[in-house]
């Protein structure tokens, strides 16, 4: 008797600790890190990430893309997306997205890169990223997407 009266109390006391007060309701999960541009805010979702002429006296940098994927929006005429998933080299760069019209064998070229303030001080991680670039519609025709000089995908518009 005296064993099993242990084992229920050591059971209660177990279990009782894993139950949330009324003040512990709430629970915090780590979230991504927000890095800023060069406006010191937050990068929108939306930003158009397109280059722009004052990037001439930032330092050019990589992107590590680790994935790519071709999105194909149902309207008419078809839109396509592409969505890339990577990292910065700090979270000081800022993300750049040059597409080129499709060439005379229909191939669409994608250049992606970074761009940051030579002067500025950054803390030297990298900085995740995922964006879904708007690349608009094609004339009709079957097309190649290549991303960084690598091929990623071909479509039919």
């Amino acid at each position: 008797m005296k064993k099993i009266s242990f084992l229920l109390m050591l059971f209660i006391f177990t279990f009782s600790a894993c139950v949330p007060t009324s003040g512990d309701t709430t629970v915090s999960y780590p979230s991504y890190p927000s890095y800023p541009n060069s406006s010191g805010d937050t990068m929108p979702a939306n930003e158009n990430f397109a280059p722009m002429p004052e990037d001439a006296g930032f330092t050019r940098g990589e992107v590590y893309v680790e994935a790519t994927q071709l999105l194909t929006l149902e309207s008419f005429p078809l839109q396509f997306m592409l969505n890339l998933k990577g990292n910065l080299p700090t979270p000081c760069y800022q993300l750049r997205i040059a597409v080129s019209p499709p060439d005379a064998e229909n191939k669409v070229n994608v250049e992606v890169y970074s761009i940051a303030d030579p002067d500025q001080a950054c803390v030297q991680v990298l900085a995740p990223f995922e964006v879904n670039y708007a690349l608009g519609s094609f004339p009709t025709g079957m097309y190649g997407l290549w991303v960084n000089g690598v091929k990623v995908a071909d479509f039919q518009s």
